[in-house]
């Protein structure tokens, strides 16, 4: 039988499903079945075989749908193993040529890593820290587009690493001083949107093609986190067992293992996200569901406290850094809450918990920056301040923006295309005033 015969006896399989509830006539499984068929369509032509994408697409329509859901969870066995073994040997090849190119450009990730230090230069040494994107970033560029299907123009990517290169390592940044922290933390951001264009080509320029950037960075956070952990856990037992017969690896662990290990990981974190994607539900969104009710409630915790206690924002640098940090990660479950959600979906009760979310984000972002504004005109300006001051402004630019576009929605006089076009428009504001502290900060401060 061939997979289209088998496709087709499925399909007939599910509808005489669908037909067993009285509700439900033949005109409404027709309408289904378009859908079904729209998402098979899709899922083919990312590479998952016909019957892979049968399963992925049922379990996509059971979410409109509780009779196909049931129809989903009695074939769930069936997908779990096609995660890991290919009824397609086609597919299973591909598959195995992706993975030896992804150990490739992760084993040249993990050598470029270590090419100052044969000249001499630490891994603890500020060269390190603040050419750390630059390690790394151009080799994921490479192979993202290496393994892409989008026409991507690729010297206008080497000439933007390039030319960050010769300046950060061309201003006399000191060890110590406040512009280079501020490079450290800034570069890769700027360098970020250059690897978002090396992966969305042309699609850069369409809402969707950035919103498939958002998720595919979220999804790599959570699989390097997750390699991250594991690679501890076995450097902690490596160094355990070494030193059980007098042997002390902390060196060869601390000068190999971990940064080529950690550059590494980068990649295999890519190929994961490109290989598990389209065959299960991405991890962000679902772990915003989780984080988004726990955040909101420090979030109100730490107003009603201030409230009380009557004390204001400290204003030292690292407080600043952690406030950046927090409102950043609200930004982030709003974008990846948007980019799970269907844009002809309703409203709902998770929307007006999204809603109280950046509302509260506005208030303690507004506090912080009255706190940050006093302290400047007492203090005068210095790299730190006006770097919080800027940031702080542009996220509360993005946080209005989203309250406003979600109230519309939930008022249903937006569709949420409306807060994905929002969110996605302010990835080059992002990258583009990040590239402005790395280039203008250090000279306008005289690099102290």
């Amino acid at each position: 039988m061939t997979d289209y015969q088998m496709l087709q006896t499925q399909i007939q399989q599910w509808r005489t499903y669908l037909s067993r509830e009285a509700a439900m006539d033949s005109d409404d499984i027709d309408e289904l079945e378009d859908h079904l068929h729209g998402h098979l369509d899709l899922l083919t032509s990312a590479g998952l075989s016909p019957d892979e994408a049968f399963l992925v697409a049922v379990k996509r329509i059971g979410d409109v749908n509780s009779l196909s859901r049931e129809f989903a969870v009695a074939h769930s066995e069936r997908l779990w193993r096609q995660l890991v073994l290919s009824s397609s040997n086609e597919h299973f090849d591909s598959g195995n040529r992706r993975l030896v190119t992804a150990v490739g450009f992760a084993i040249a990730a993990a050598l470029v890593v270590k090419i100052p230090a044969l000249f001499g230069v630490e891994v603890q040494s500020a060269f390190y820290a603040i050419n750390l994107s630059l390690f790394i970033l151009p080799v994921l560029a490479a192979y993202l587009i290496v393994q892409g299907e989008h026409d991507v123009p690729r010297w206008p990517l080497v000439a933007s690493f390039l030319i960050a290169a010769a300046i950060v390592n061309g201003y006399p940044l000191a060890e110590q001083s406040d512009t280079t922290l501020l490079t450290i933390l800034h570069l890769p951001i700027a360098l970020w949107l250059v690897v978002g264009l090396a992966y969305t080509g042309e699609r850069w320029y369409s809402s969707e093609g950035r919103m498939d950037f958002v998720r595919f960075s979220g999804e790599l956070a959570i699989y390097y986190a997750l390699l991250a952990l594991g690679g501890g856990v076995l450097m902690a037992f490596t160094m355990a067992m070494f030193d059980s017969i007098g042997v002390d690896a902390s060196g060869a662990l601390g000068e190999w293992i971990l940064p080529c290990g950690a550059m590494g990981a980068v990649i295999i974190g890519t190929w994961l996200v490109e290989a598990k994607k389209s065959v299960i539900e991405n991890m962000a969104p679902v772990l915003t569901r989780v984080f988004t009710p726990l955040v909101t409630l420090v979030l109100l915790t730490f107003l009603a406290t201030m409230l009380f206690t009557g004390h204001g924002i400290d204003v030292e640098r690292d407080v600043l850094i952690a406030f950046d940090l927090l409102l950043v990660l609200v930004t982030g479950l709003v974008i990846y809450a948007a980019s799970a959600r269907g844009s002809d979906s309703p409203p709902d009760v998770f929307d007006w918990l999204q809603l109280l979310l950046i509302v509260s984000a506005v208030i303690v972002d507004l506090l912080a920056l009255a706190a940050i504004a006093a302290r400047i005109t007492e203090y005068g300006v210095s790299p730190n301040k006006l770097a919080a001051l800027s940031e702080n402004l542009i996220l509360l630019v993005n946080l209005l923006g989203a309250a406003y576009v979600y109230l519309q929605f939930i008022r249903r006089r937006f569709r949420f295309t409306a807060m994905v076009q929002w969110q996605t428009s302010f990835l080059p504001i992002y990258a583009g005033w990040a590239a402005t502290v790395v280039l203008v900060f250090p000279p306008l401060f005289g690099f102290r």
